[in-house]
């Protein structure tokens, strides 16, 4: 699975001892008596996204079960249990803030994983960088997680003289997701655009660099804000109906459960998706079963995916998906895999440096990482080895994986599966040769 480090041995021997489970490899593993904690910080609790938190933590659980039936981590000579111990930051600044005290001062972990919303992995880098925990954030997309100082996020960039740099993150900018959509809207040939962002870290930036994409473009751009957590959302669409003519496309950028209420309360009153109005919604519609269960009239809508589509699994992508699918009765989500895999990266790092105490030779290794996991082959291409110049390469490469896969997919069928659904956007990854189905035509 990697060329480097005796993580190799470890996949090769899970791949014979997996068919038989991990209470029968465990039997031949001698563990030494210490345990290598690692901390996973997610959203168990609303008004953070609670199907964010319950998918991240199985992709820990996941990659620990998966480790351990290797033997665990080889650590000058002796196997070592690997263990993640997640806490729940309910989505809030201050909660996960409160996690990542309990998870180095309590439990004194070698690293942390995860962070699903953007507003807690800003309010945390300063800490993980003050307390001198190697981070990696798998699903923050905010680009000041990995573009600017820890000190305040609105440094300047780089960091590289700053010393040792504690964040990582695998999980794409705004930017980047950003202007995948906005191309994919350009080529329809849209006019004027309408972004429904909510009112938060993740939300803003988010809108800025879409809209800014757009309005290069030559598109009108509008937006409405909401509140995380809003279930009625019929005053704000009631603003769209009075416009003398609704919008070419509206972009949903709003997080967790609470974007399931806006797409369907805007189908529903015939909004969108409808021949001449495009829904774009957020990446959870492809979690089929939980979206058609709350969003029944969602057919035609549109979606971006972070992540490899289920055209392009490697044989450990189909693999977490049948056990996903086994534990949920759903697909794989991409948030599962970001998790999984930032254990995974977590724990090849410490056992290429040899050690879960020193966090400085775990950056070190973090930076040059190199290893084949669920969504690919990850690796940092900037950092303290080679910084970013920030007149050729963005500020945001930072520490940051260069090679996530981010799509634009829509559903043509009523109930269908996210595997099914159509990837439409970039052309290089469609999987229906077209761009887009309108919802008047016959599909």
């Amino acid at each position: 699975m990697s060329n480097r480090g005796p993580l190799i041995c470890l996949m090769l021997l899970l791949s014979l001892l997996l068919p038989f489970g991990v209470a029968h490899a465990d039997e031949h593993c001698n563990f030494a008596d210490e345990t290598i904690a690692i901390g996973g910080v997610v959203p168990f609790s609303a008004p953070g996204s609670v199907a964010g938190g319950i998918g991240m933590d199985w992709g820990f659980q996941q990659a620990v079960a998966d480790i351990n039936a290797g033997c665990g981590l080889e650590i000058d000579g002796a196997n070592h249990r690997v263990r993640v111990i997640t806490v729940d930051s309910e989505g809030i600044s201050e909660f996960g803030q409160a996690a990542v005290e309990r998870l180095v001062f309590q439990d004194q972990v070698s690293g942390i994983v995860g962070v699903y919303h953007s507003a807690v992995g800003l309010a945390t880098m300063g800490m993980v960088q003050r307390y001198r925990i190697p981070t990696i954030y798998a699903h923050p997309r905010n680009d000041y997680i990995s573009a600017s100082g820890y000190i305040e996020y609105e440094g300047e960039p780089p960091r590289s003289s700053q010393g040792i740099d504690y964040v990582f993150r695998t999980s794409p900018p705004s930017s980047i997701v950003g202007k995948i959509v906005t191309d994919w809207l350009v080529e329809q040939d849209v006019e004027e655009v309408v972004l429904i962002l909510e009112n938060t870290d993740y939300g803003h930036p988010a809108a800025a660099a879409e809209r800014a994409h757009l309005e290069r473009a030559g598109v009108q751009v509008d937006q409405l804000e909401v509140e995380l957590g809003t279930e009625d959302f019929v005053p704000i669409l009631s603003r769209l109906w009075a416009r003398p003519k609704l919008p070419d496309a509206i972009r949903i950028l709003v997080s967790g459960e609470t974007s399931y209420n806006l797409t369907q309360q805007m189908a529903e009153l015939g909004i969108a998706p409808t021949a001449d109005t495009i829904c774009v919604t957020n990446h959870l519609a492809f979690q089929s079963e939980q979206y058609w269960n709350t969003v029944p009239d969602g057919n035609f809508c549109a979606f971006d995916r972070v992540g490899t589509i289920p055209s392009l699994y490697n044989d450990l992508a189909a693999d977490l998906d049948r056990r996903y699918q086994e534990d949920f009765g759903d697909i794989l989500v991409s948030f599962a895999m970001e998790a999984y895999d930032s254990v995974w990266l977590m724990a090849d790092a410490i056992e290429r440096a040899g050690s879960f105490t020193d966090p400085d030779a775990i950056v070190r290794a973090l930076e040059t990482a190199d290893i084949d996991l669920s969504q690919g082959r990850y690796y940092f291409e900037y950092g303290s080895h080679n910084p970013v110049v920030p007149d050729d390469v963005p500020a945001y490469m930072w520490h940051q994986w260069p090679a996530p896969v981010v799509t634009v997919m829509q559903y043509f069928e009523v109930g269908q599966s996210g595997l099914d659904a159509a990837v439409v956007y970039p052309e290089i990854y469609q999987t229906h040769g077209t761009s887009y189905f309108k919802p008047d035509e016959s599909n």
